[in-house]
């Protein structure tokens, strides 16, 4: 006879039930959270004899006519059976005690509590106590060894403890479960049980499994499990005969073992699916009550009847078994066809749906909801014509109809079982079936939901209260889902019988009276999901579309989803959709992604490409950064970040597991930040959301990518340099979308990206990997590799220089060939205004010729021209750096933006860092400014050259001694054509000062010459004078001594002199390409050091012959400085 399992019966008020027999099994006895203590004769009775013990029982057990239960006093009873009369109390603890139980003799009880404590009592005589120490937090259950030796505890700490009982010390503990905070956190409550009889065997639910330890030597002797099982055990139990053991789970499967043969016997599957809390044996028969967590008693009857006498037929008869179907009755087998024996096909069509995929077993071995509607093989066999057939090949069929249908006989499916697909939720949500929970809780605020007998209402608060005020909202129509956005609060229900599902909003952000409209789901679609972005909002149904609403109540864009949603998340114009692309096997899900930008033009980025989650895992937060980047993390704590620069791929940016002390802590994200890099989370100790009261903190967690070997110079060095690109690539899509960008950030990003460079590049050419260098240099700005040309060579490194300055090359022409295409829309330098300042804190030179790197971008104070320029980015202790002013890091602004400009043409100068846009623009005035306008791609041709003819770049870089006077006096003598060789010469020698450059003012439009200064002019009418009061000054003493006495001029004659210069602009081409103005009245030595650096910063100016070609003159110019 097939087991039965019987209708459940309605025993207690929701909450944890537990059920015993009495001695005989005459009767079940069962308590639960209402407090009583209830004896049924049977599962039919109606009318039970009721015991109140107290407020709530937690637990009983019953032997020689002693009840004993565990109530929420903290305290023991004692009550006599089956009159129900109080007999004392055993024992008391400080909090309520979880699980008691009798040994085999029923002479002591163990009960162990919530206080961490756990107690063995005489009940004879209860001041024979014995207190067992040692758990660090609640007693989930206990299980006296039948010998009497031992007893076996587990805890919400995670271990399973082995006590002797005689000493009360700890023989054995096995860290095996998932720590918690309490029991009612617990994922399992982990009732344990001793093999009856030898006590040879413990079996303990861990998971999806039953762990059996050996007694004495503590080893792992085997596990019991099932696919039938999905979800974690939550109790055991073991037959009087200790030949079979039953468990159950939190999802209602209870599952009966032959522990011999390791072999599964029974599957049943709760009529609703509710956790399975009590399990006991019946002391005679194959019988089990079993209660659930909603006080719900059940009864399953003849289990494994038939089985022991048929087991040798079993075998025989296996191969008989499989030819008795042929092809066309496989079906059977696979429950595909409905026996004519169950009168109601279909009640358990449900069941059905949930198992029959995840195990290919028959039919029969799932215990159907009720007994008439399990199939067994006698029924197939009996309902059907194979009975006759089988009659004429062997005459054997009298034996089939009993014949049991053991796991050896049927087609057993062992490949990947399907991973239940996971439902819709809300990111920043707790479980919708809490009383208190959040809705959401995001970077605009919180709304929180109150659901319980007072009150049914959500609460919305913001963490910034200029947006608007906290708000009480009553929640009628039992709103599950809500979004805020900082302009309108967005609310949906699910559909009941009455009413359809709704999709509510409050825009408070509107201008008029009616800031709220709800929209009617057609019947028969539920919302699953809803999202707001900057104007609109959307929800995702169950009839698999997205619609699409403007945030003032106007529906618009309706499209459909390949698959079931999962979750949705809005952000300025972007929508992202989760859902499922199909199944997924073995624990993992199977997600695809889309995402779409609503704006004016209206485009999908992401056409529902797979979503990777790490194995076995699910999705439990999707959205945005708040810079607009597309997240999400998974149930194991890695967060992923949409890596725009990488073909919007998917980077883990951090892992949340490896901030969390204990296995069961988890961090619940509220909000993700890329500047600064914040990750902002709630810790939740022992669960995976946090509880609304009281409220919770949040943490900040920091990002780090997973490089390898990330605790070496080099792995860490690498890591910020890819976490500061990643984290940056939000900057170019909302520039590209017309969004205003941080400049100061995006340059100090860009700096620190250069340094980390630098640092690797010194680092890799100290442990001599020129090949590396090289590759490290590729990543660099055109700037900082003129940088890496100079280490290289101090470091004697000349192969790896050479190598460098060819690259140095290619990068300018490549920058050159991009601005092409962008210099018509620039809005470029306008006609230079030759102007001069007399304010002491002004220097308006002409510009510097070289790469100019002074940020125009940063900050407006460069218009004092003093402006310092930082220390190069490279390894700490190096010599002044000749490419000090060629390059900093913080001032290498994107290619994007280096382009190449001419005062009066227009034209662009590729080696000049154009301010933003948005900054006002510098006139500048520059060497190219006298060549006439030429194709860029001619003269960048011939400066390539241009470089052949002239010395290599790297031979200059040995710098020669050279003193500061020396390239004074050279600015003042005849103009001789200077081979580049001697520019970069001159430019190492002064390159180890900081460079003050000044703010860069133009000439007048008419001309495209240089002024000669005051000075100048002063200095040529007065050397006779100077030479004659000191024959022996040689030129650059000439100079200085000119310098002293021109100071001392007064403030209208040195003025006069400068009138007098700016009126001589046109006299001599050539003495205009000198370039110093005369200083302030109070200038001081500072001044003039400036001055000093600022001529010998323009010594290339004059070496050029100005009848050289332009071609000629900008080959020369390219990159023998820098």
């Amino acid at each position: 006879m097939p087991s039965a399992q019987k209708p459940m019966r309605y025993g207690h008020t929701e909450g944890h039930t537990d059920v015993c027999f009495d001695d005989t099994g005459s009767c079940i006895v069962t308590c639960g959270s209402d407090g009583d203590v209830r004896i049924w004769e049977n599962l039919d009775d109606d009318d039970p004899k009721s015991i109140n013990v107290g407020e709530k029982a937690y637990s009983c057990a019953l032997k020689n006519g002693k009840l004993i239960t565990a109530i929420s006093n903290n305290t023991v009873q004692v009550h006599t059976f089956p009159e129900g009369a109080p007999d004392g109390i055993l024992t008391r603890f400080t909090m309520n005690a979880n699980h008691i139980i009798f040994n085999a003799d029923g002479t002591k009880i163990a009960a162990g509590s919530s206080d961490f404590m756990i107690k063995a009592v005489e009940v004879s005589d209860s001041s024979k106590q014995k207190t067992f120490r040692g758990h660090d937090a609640p007693v989930l259950s206990l299980s006296f060894d039948p010998q009497d030796v031992y007893l076996a505890s587990s805890s919400c700490d995670g271990s399973v403890r082995v006590w002797k009982i005689a000493d009360q010390t700890c023989t054995t503990s096995w860290p095996l479960l998932q720590k918690c905070n309490d029991v009612i956190n617990a994922k399992s409550i982990c009732r344990l049980g001793w093999q009856p009889g030898s006590g040879k065997l413990l079996a303990i639910p861990v998971d999806r499994v039953v762990k059996l330890y050996r007694r004495e030597t503590w080893d792992s002797q085997f596990d019991l499990s099932d696919a039938f099982i999905t979800q974690p055990l939550n109790v055991v139990a073991w037959s009087p005969s200790g030949q079979h053991l039953a468990a159950g789970s939190v999802n209602g499967s209870i599952v009966v073992w032959n522990v011999e043969t390791q072999e599964c016997i029974e599957r049943m599957k709760h009529e609703k699916n509710y956790s399975v809390c009590g399990l006991a044996w019946h002391p005679k028969y194959n019988q089990i009550a079993y209660t659930d967590t909603e006080g719900n008693l059940g009864l399953l009857e003849h289990i494994g009847d038939g089985k022991k006498p048929h087991d040798k037929v079993a075998s025989t008869v296996a191969k008989d078994y499989n030819d008795l179907f042929d092809g066309d009755d496989d079906d059977y087998l696979n429950g595909d066809i409905e026996s004519q024996s169950s009168p109601k096909p279909g009640a358990d069509e449900d069941d059905d749906d949930d198992i029959m995929p995840t195990s290919g077993h028959l039919r029969r071995t799932i215990v159907d909801d009720d007994d008439d509607n399990s199939l067994d093989i006698g029924m197939i066999k009996a309902n059907s014509n194979l009975l006759e057939k089988e009659d004429d090949n062997d005459g054997q069929s009298g034996g089939f109809p009993a014949l049991p249908p053991t796991s050896t006989q049927q087609p057993f499916y062992d490949g990947p079982l399907p991973t239940p697909k996971q439902k819709p939720f809300q990111s920043g949500s707790t479980p919708t079936h809490l009383m208190h929970r959040f809705m959401v809780w995001n970077s605009v605020g919180i709304i929180r939901c109150y659901n319980d007998e007072q009150d049914n209402a959500i609460d919305v608060e913001f963490h910034d209260t200029s947006i608007h005020h906290a708000t009480h909202l009553p929640n009628s129509l039992n709103h599950t889902m809500a979004d805020l956005s900082a302009e309108a609060i967005l609310l949906a229900c699910e559909s009941t019988e009455e009413l359809a599902s709704k999709l509510h909003c409050i825009h408070f952000g509107s201008w008029d009276a009616n800031k709220e409209w709800t929209v009617d789901m057609p019947k028969d679609e539920d919302i699953e999901a809803i999202c707001l972005g900057q104007g609109w909002a959307a929800c995702a149904t169950s009839a698999l579309l997205v619609r699409v609403f403007t945030v003032g109540g106007v529906q618009k864009e309706i499209f459909s989803l390949p698959g079931p949603v999962v979750s949705m998340a809005g952000h300025g114009e972007q929508l992202m959709v989760i859902y499922h692309r199909g199944t997924g096997f073995d624990g993992d899900q199977c997600l695809g992604v889309q995402l779409m930008e609503l704006g004016k033009k209206k485009k999908q980025i992401l056409h529902g490409d797979p979503l990777s989650l790490t194995r076995k895992s699910h999705l439990v937060w999707v959205g945005f950064s708040a810079e607009g980047t597309p997240c999400y993390v998974d149930s194991e704590g890695i967060v992923r970040m949409l890596n725009r620069g990488l073909g919007n791929t998917w980077i883990p940016v951090c892992n949340m597991r490896e901030h969390c002390k204990g296995k069961s802590d988890h961090y619940w994200v509220v909000g993700i930040h890329e500047n600064p890099q914040q990750l902002r989370c709630i810790p939740c100790k022992g669960a995976r959301f946090p509880p609304t009261l009281p409220r919770p903190a949040v943490a900040i967690l920091s990002f780090k990518l997973p490089y390898c070997q990330v605790t070496t110079e080099k792995g860490q060095m690498e890591e910020q340099y890819w976490r500061s690109l990643v984290f940056h690539n939000h900057v170019d899509y909302l520039s590209k979308n017309g969004y205003e960008v941080d400049e100061n950030a995006k340059s100090q990003a860009l700096k620190e990206q250069q340094e980390l460079l630098m640092k690797l590049f010194a680092l890799s050419c100290k442990l001599e990997r020129e090949f590396r260098c090289m590759e490290l240099a590729d990543l660099m700005t055109q700037s900082v590799v003129n940088l890496a040309i100079k280490y290289a060579s101090r470091s004697r490194r000349l192969n790896l220089a050479q190598r460098l300055s060819e690259m140095a090359v290619e990068k300018a022409s490549e920058l050159e060939a991009a601005e092409e295409d962008e210099e018509e829309e620039e809005d470029f330098r306008k006609h230079s205004r030759a102007r001069y300042s007399n304010a002491p804190t002004e220097w308006g030179q002409p510009p510097v010729r070289n790469v100019q790197q002074d940020q125009e971008m940063e900050d407006a104070e460069e218009s004092d021209g003093s402006e310092e320029e930082e220390e190069t980015p490279e390894v700490p202790k190096q010599r002044p750096n000749p490419f000090s002013r060629s390059v900093t890091s913080a001032e290498v602004p994107a290619p994007k933006s280096i382009v190449i400009t001419s005062g009066s043409q227009g034209r662009v100068n590729p080696f000049k860092v154009s301010s933003n846009k948005k900054e006002p623009v510098v006139p500048s005035a520059n060497i190219l400014d006298t060549m006439t306008k030429q194709s860029k791609k001619t003269s960048l041709a011939s400066s390539r050259a241009a470089n052949k003819q002239n010395p290599p770049v790297i031979k200059p870089l040995i710098p020669k001694p050279k003193s500061k006077q020396a390239l004074a006096a050279s600015f003042f003598q005849p103009h001789a054509p200077n081979s580049s060789a001697k520019v970069v010469e001159e430019r190492e020698e002064k390159a180890g000062n900081e460079s003050q450059e000044a703010k860069v003012t133009a000439q007048e439009n008419t001309e495209n010459r240089r002024p000669r200064t005051g000075f100048q002019m002063w200095l040529e009418e007065n050397r006779a004078n100077i030479l004659t009061d000191n024959p022996a000054l040689d030129e650059a003493e000439v100079i200085k001594e000119g310098m002293s006495r021109f100071r001392v001029l007064s403030a209208e004659e040195r003025m006069a002199w400068t009138e007098k210069a700016k009126g001589g602009t046109g006299s001599d081409l050539a003495e205009d390409k000198k370039r110093k103005r005369p200083p302030a009245e109070d200038e001081d030595e500072a001044k003039k050091k400036q001055e000093q650096n600022s001529e010998d910063s323009n010594l290339p100016k004059k070496s050029k012959p100005l009848d050289q070609s332009t071609n000629v003159r900008l080959s020369a110019f390219a990159f023998k400085q820098s």
